[in-house]
């Protein structure tokens, strides 16, 4: 089924959204930037300048005053023409101020209110002094004088007001454009750590269970399916892989049952052979010479070869097909290695390899398949002696397993071979895998270490192995304790 939801997908939406938000966070941010710069143009270019023309007014009005009365007491026509130079600073100014409260309503400006009263006072615009009688200048009565000072001052007051409360205008949008800003930026923030958590997430759990799924058909096959988590293509992926691991499953069974049935079609015809061998051997059917019996001994001992390697493959057959039934019941550890070193005696002695015993004293008994224990041991003990050049030594210790609190004994086959590589140690205890140093000096077919596994495993104990390239090897398993009043 084609993913609705791919990566890529994911991606794209993802960073879409951060984009967003990061320009959803510049333009709320450039908006308030906007607003203050209207304001405080208002203030610069309009509050300002009215409230620089109030100061020029108020002392035009004042000097207009003054002269008046210096031309009352001297009667010097400077006076009057100082008069008019203030009168003209006075109504340029009302002029500006005018200008600037342009689209306000007439009914409640100051400013038309005096502009009128001063037209009432001077009807032409500008007032041009000519002759020497003072009659001819129209002074201000000081009353009106004092009104205009009055509204000036008053509209003055109410100009350094609306400063402020632009001001405080000013101030409140500076600090909302910075909580915005900050809140912008840590939404955008958490958004990006929440889609990496989420990313993460959901590539880290199918590739969890890809692993999962890897190492389970590394360590002897996939016991179920993995879990398909996602749709998308790494949902694809889990799918394709638990179609490997069937059609793997699938072919390793048919190689299993394959080779059970061709181990057993060839044991009937083997046994055949051997038994005759056995009887001309035995010189049943008639005499023979030493160098019939030479080649009878050597036939015997092929036909004893390639009947353990059947009974391997029949047995490791078994076993990967859940056919391993084990009969347990309380041994003694000691014996049970006595009795496997006794049996490897022969090929040690004809090594020169000295093997070894180290049992701890009052160790228990174990829970154990003692047939199945015993080939598990030979299998190991066998391995050593192979491997160990002449003259060397084997050791095989019991103790208790220090790791499970006392409820398991731990057996441990020593010897002074070649060693393992740690490439070749996470592989011997596979099917049919031979170290390829080894494949054209050691006969074997690599099943015994893969055998002696899964019959510790049945036994609910585990095997493992320590070894350094040039310092020997030492194999280990576990087994349980017996429950103390268990009859042998």
């Amino acid at each position: 089924m084609k993913s609705r939801f791919g990566i890529m997908i994911k991606l794209f939406l993802w960073y879409c959204i951060l984009i967003s938000i990061s320009y959803g966070t510049i333009l709320v941010f450039f908006t308030s930037i906007q607003q203050m710069m209207k304001v405080s143009d208002n203030i610069v270019n309009r509050k300002y300048r009215i409230s620089s023309n109030f100061k020029r007014m108020l002392d035009s009005l004042l000097y207009m005053e003054e002269n008046e009365k210096k031309y009352g007491v001297l009667k010097k026509t400077e006076y009057i023409e100082y008069f008019v130079s203030a009168q003209k600073e006075f109504e340029g100014s009302l002029l500006e101020i005018l200008q600037l409260e342009t689209g306000t309503d007439d009914a409640a400006n100051p400013w038309r209110q005096l502009y009128q009263d001063y037209r009432a006072q001077f009807p032409e615009t500008l007032f041009n002094a000519q002759g020497d009688e003072g009659s001819q200048v129209p002074w201000i009565p000081e009353e009106i004088i004092n009104d205009w000072i009055q509204k000036i001052s008053a509209a003055r007051s109410e100009n350094e007001r609306e400063v402020e409360a632009a001001m405080v205008v000013l101030h409140r949008r500076g600090q909302l454009a910075v909580q915005w800003g900050l809140v912008g930026l840590s939404v955008t923030i958490l958004v990006a750590l929440a889609g990496v958590v989420f990313l993460t997430h959901s590539i880290n759990r199918p590739i969890r269970e890809l692993r999962k799924g890897i190492r389970s058909i590394s360590r002897g096959g996939l016991k179920e399916p993995i879990r398909i988590l996602s749709q998308d293509e790494f949902g694809e992926l889990a799918r394709a892989f638990n179609e490997m691991a069937g059609r793997l499953k699938e072919e390793e069974q048919i190689r299993t049952e394959f080779i059970s049935v061709l181990s057993h079609e060839i044991r009937t015809p083997l046994t055949s052979i051997r038994e005759s061998v056995n009887l001309i051997a035995e010189e049943v059917i008639g005499g023979i010479n030493d160098r019939q019996r030479r080649f009878l001994d050597i036939a015997s001992l092929e036909l004893e070869r390639i009947s353990n390697l059947l009974n391997d493959l029949m047995q490791a057959s078994r076993m990967e097909m859940g056919g391993l039934e084990i009969h347990p019941r309380p041994l003694d550890p000691a014996s049970l290695v006595e009795w496997s070193l006794y049996r490897v005696s022969p090929a040690a002695e004809a090594k020169g390899i000295q093997c070894h015993s180290r049992v701890a004293a009052q160790i228990p008994r174990v829970m154990g398949d003692p047939e199945l224990l015993q080939q598990l041991l030979l299998n190991l003990l066998g391995n050593a002696i192979k491997f160990t050049p002449s003259g060397g030594e084997v050791t095989v210790r019991v103790q208790l397993d220090q790791d499970s609190a006392g409820e398991k004994v731990a057996f441990s086959i020593s010897d002074s071979g070649p060693g393992i590589s740690d490439k070749d140690q996470s592989l011997i205890f596979y099917k049919y895998y031979r170290s390829p140093g080894v494949r054209s000096q050691v006969d074997g077919v690599g099943l015994g270490l893969s055998i002696s596994k899964h019959i510790v495993e049945a036994h609910g104990g585990t095997i493992w192995v320590e070894s350094r390239v040039e310092e020997g090897s030492t194999f280990g398993f576990t087994l349980p304790v017996a429950a103390k009043g268990v009859e042998g």
